[in-house]
């Protein structure tokens, strides 16, 4: 199994590093291969996703990415983000799955990741206005939708679409192709929430969800309000699917550039992410687990500084590879 490694920027570096040791320790056949991507990507070659890059991630079973973003590049024409998107869309990625987990709550946001403002149309015009467009087409909901309720089916049954209806015109659409799908799935329970109570509800009471389904804009805000009230960006894992090809799995944080280099970052969420690769993206449900628990194990033992301790990256790494080391030898 070949796995392409994209540490990115900031903090990125540090916390793949953590990841790719844990990987190493599993019992598994995984041919791991880092390439510059995001700053490191314009440095080298004055692109962020340099083409010898995209081609690795075409050919591979998954894509592990820690975090891109620079202050280097926030005023030049070429940035790291660019090369995050223009990935997403080579791949094909259309659903990112966010979940969310605590002992009393267990979210799965699902976040449409082909669409909407980030992809529409955008400019400035000559008076000085400027404009992002926010568009879908029924296709790119119809799939999305029905992805949200297969997973609903494999967990409690409850869908809850967030959107701003009666506002947007994107999501009177959405509801009427939501519907639609929503009559092939009876025994699927379907409600929608206008976003600015779902987000209120995720601080309040995440544990009335079960499937979250969103756009695009709306779900990187809602993930970031689930992961912040049940624990902390740094927890926080992700998987974006495509339907035929490689997913990428990264954690929701970004690439912190202000403690970059500092040994201080919380490597829980880059791990979590690795977990989250070999189960939806590899198949290895059994060794996917062990190494989410080697995460809770390593989250009692070495708290890091955004958690309020002292534990440095590598020595929550240590702690997470000690946990594994443990457990009893099992055959590749």
């Amino acid at each position: 199994m070949r796995v392409v490694c994209l540490a990115g920027d900031g903090i990125g570096p540090e916390v793949m590093e953590q990841a790719v040791r844990a990987l190493r320790e599993l019992p598994l056949s995984l041919e791991l291969e880092e390439l510059p991507f995001g700053g490191s990507g314009i440095r080298e070659t004055g692109d962020p996703l340099p083409p010898d890059t995209l081609a690795a991630c075409r050919t591979a079973d998954a894509v592990l990415l820690a975090a891109v973003g620079s202050p280097e590049f926030e005023r030049t024409v070429v940035r790291p983000e660019q090369g995050l998107l223009r990935l997403r869309q080579e791949l094909g990625i259309f659903a990112n799955l966010r979940p969310v987990r605590t002992e009393e709550v267990d979210v799965l946001i699902v976040r449409e990741l082909s669409a909407g403002l980030y992809y529409g149309q955008k400019g400035r015009r000559p008076d000085g206005t400027a404009f992002d467009t926010c568009e879908y087409h029924p296709d790119q909901i119809d799939r999305i939708a029905r992805r949200a309720f297969e997973l609903a089916g494999q967990r409690r049954r409850a869908v809850t679409v967030a959107d701003k209806y009666g506002v947007l015109e994107t999501s009177a659409l959405w509801r009427e192709v939501v519907d639609a799908v929503s009559s092939g799935y009876p025994d699927i329970a379907l409600d929608y929430m206008l976003v600015d109570n779902a987000a209120m509800q995720l601080v309040r009471d995440p544990g009335r969800f079960d499937v979250l389904l969103t756009e695009n804009t709306f779900g990187d805000i809602l993930s970031d309000v689930a992961a912040v009230a049940t624990g902390g960006v740094g927890l926080a894992a992700s998987a974006g699917l495509s339907e035929t090809g490689p997913g990428i799995f990264e954690p929701i944080h970004g690439s912190a550039p202000d403690i970059a280099g500092r040994g201080i970052a919380n490597p829980a969420a880059m791990i979590r992410s690795a977990a989250l690769m070999l189960g939806l993206g590899l198949g290895q449900a059994s060794e996917a687990r062990l190494l989410d628990d080697a995460v809770d194990a390593a989250l009692e033992q070495a708290t890091t500084a955004d958690r309020g301790g002292s534990a440095t990256t590598g020595e929550f790494g240590d702690a997470v590879v000690a946990f594994l080391q443990s457990q009893p030898v099992r055959a590749a």
